[in-house]
């Protein structure tokens, strides 16, 4: 398992024009089973996603996907 913190790096307004290509970027991994959860951050500065326990270098590939790359960063984190 891992968990993704994503971190916005751009306005808000930058965000919100890249929302619909994230969310089918999302439900794309939830339907296959490897997003177990997600949500924003309170306050409204980025989101979280759990994965299931996959390959590192496949996550890493998977969030390259994302449409946010372009206005968040991300913190990966195995817990132990």
């Amino acid at each position: 398992m891992y968990i993704v913190s994503l971190s916005y790096t751009r306005p808000m307004a930058d965000v919100e024009a890249l929302l619909d290509a994230h969310h089918n970027w999302l439900d794309h991994y939830f339907s296959n089973g490897i997003f177990l959860a997600a949500g924003w951050k309170d306050p409204h500065t980025g989101g979280v996603i759990i994965t299931c326990d996959i390959d590192r270098d496949q996550l890493d590939a998977i969030l390259t996907e994302n449409a946010f790359t372009a206005v968040a960063s991300y913190e990966v984190t195995k817990p132990a």
